[in-house]
Order: C-alpha cells, then structure tokens, then sequence
C-alpha cells in the first residue's frame, strides 16, 4: 500500500484534472501509478472517488467533499513542515516575477499586489501582463497565472478557481434580432470576436453539446479582451465571455445571457511556479497572497 499522504496528493492532482493521464504528465509518474492510488484510496474509504467511462472522469459528489477536505490536510502537511528559517515574514526581501493573464491580472491582481506591497516593503514585484503562452518568459518568472488549461509537468499547478462563459448581448440587440434559441440561429446574428495571441486566429466559441463554432465574419474583431466587451455593451454584437468580464453587467440588466443550456465546461484558473529547489519566502509570500485572492470568487465577480 502507498503512503497515505502520497496518495492524497495524487487524488488532489487528479480532481483538477480532466482525467487519469493528464494528472501523470501534471505528476511525473505513470498513468497506472496514478490508477493504483486512486483504487487504493477508494478501497480504503470504502466509496468511490471517480466515475470511470472510456473517454472521460467525473469526481463522484463524494470525491468533491473528499478534495476539499483533502486539501486543507495537505495545505496543513506542508506548513507543518516547511522550514523556518525567517521567523518574520514581513523581513521578507528581494525580487518576484510574476506573469499572468492582461485582463484578469489589471483587474484584480494588480490591486490587491500593490496592497500587499504595503505590508512587506523589501519585496519587489516585477509584474507581466500577457496572454502569450511563451516559455522563455515563463521560465524567467517565478510565479505564474494563466486561465485555461494547463498541463505542463515541469510547474507546480494549482487549480484555485474557475471561469464560466457566457453568451451574452444588450437587450436592445435582442429586441432587435429576436432571442436566439440555437446556435444555428445564433450564428446568423452579429457578433464579436477575439482574436488569440498565441494563434493569430479569432477564438472558436465552445458549447456543451454542439461542435465548436469557428467565427467566420464577426462584426467587429480585436485582440483585446476589453474592446471586445465595450463592443458589446455597446450592442454592436452578440459576444461570448467570460464571467469575471461580464457578471456585474448581466446583474445590472446591461447584458442579457443567452443559450445559457449550452454554456461549455468551465475553464480553470491555475497559479504555478516551476519545480525547481525550495521556495524562497518572498515567493511563498507572493504565491500564497494570489492563492487567497482568486480563491475567493465573490472578489473577482463583484
């Protein structure tokens, strides 16, 4: 039998994954070590943590609860073990370099990193604004936030939330188009579209039960993420965002959400920092600090 806490890190890994392989390549170890452990896990809870099909892996409600709790116990482990070589945190000092998403990182991060700043005054932020997947800069930084997919085996990942997206127009645009009902009917209608640094090409809109759609003449295009939302607002075209973009404004009644049954699977917000030695306080501080505040969803949604 594997170690108990080893295999709680394994069942972590794989509850943020989309599925037994990728949490391997996410761990480093083979697929059949992670299917061991979880089985192990399972056998020794007496209740299954997975729903197992031959394409995919749905958590059980009980693996949900487990994951929670799993979490907290492991976040205590390494506390409990980490070294403490300053005893005084705000004596913390040096530089951190942080790259994370434009729009969720002027937004929210930046805000509350220039508060924590306040509290830690021998820290210094080096702060990257991009939605470029680029390697050589990644590995330059000692953190990094990135909302999407993630799989790269050679960062420590955290999954600390999630954004949903949705269809979303002004109700003069409704009215003025008629509420769409499909995604045929839908396509027929003007809408945005924004285009994907690393590609070139404008983003696809995703669905739950219908085929990608690739945009092929968007009213108005950009590759900004807040042009694409003022477009919006302004009843230009029907756009596909995301919640953090668009919550306070569907709230407000600005934008309405359409086809709210065919909203995709929700994207995940990761903070990762490479696997590379000990972890340096000021970067713990750092890490910890963005930890807490995109795990508050009501921060970033109000």
């Amino acid at each position: 039998m594997q170690n108990k806490l080893e295999m709680l890190r394994i069942f972590k890994v794989v509850a943020e994954s989309s599925n037994f392989k990728e949490a391997s390549v996410r761990l480093g170890v083979s697929p059949q070590s992670v299917t061991r452990a979880i089985k192990e896990l399972e056998e020794l809870l007496g209740e299954p943590l997975f729903y197992r099909s031959t394409r995919n892996t749905t958590i059980t409600e009980f693996g949900k609860q487990m994951a929670l709790k799993s979490e907290a116990v492991i976040d205590q482990v390494d506390t409990l073990l980490r070294p403490h070589k300053n005893t005084d945190s705000q004596q913390a000092e040096g530089l951190v370099r942080v790259t994370m998403s434009s729009i969720l990182g002027r937004r929210y991060l930046l805000p509350a990193l220039t508060d924590f700043l306040k509290g830690y005054p021998g820290i210094q932020l080096d702060l990257r604004f991009s939605d470029l997947i680029d390697n050589v800069v990644a590995d330059q930084m000692d953190i990094g936030v990135r909302v999407g997919f993630f799989n790269d085996n050679r960062n420590v990942a955290r999954r600390v939330n999630e954004v949903k997206f949705h269809i979303v127009a002004t109700p003069e645009l409704i009215a003025q188009t008629g509420m769409p009902l499909t995604v045929d009917e839908l396509s027929k209608m003007p809408y945005t579209g924004l285009v994907d640094h690393n590609t070139g090409r404008v983003w696809p809109w995703t669905f739950a039960n219908a085929s990608d759609y690739l945009l092929a003449s968007p009213t108005f295009t950009t590759d900004d993420p807040e042009a694409e939302l003022a477009a919006v607002l302004a009843g230009i075209g029907y756009g596909q965002l995301g919640d953090f973009m668009c919550e306070e404004y569907i709230q407000s009644g600005k934008l309405v959400a359409v086809l709210q049954d065919q909203s995709p699977k929700p994207w995940g917000i990761y903070i990762y920092r490479p696997q590379r030695g000990p972890v340096a306080e000021r970067v713990r501080l750092v890490f910890d600090c963005l930890v807490n505040i995109l795990s508050d969803a009501a921060y970033y949604r109000k």
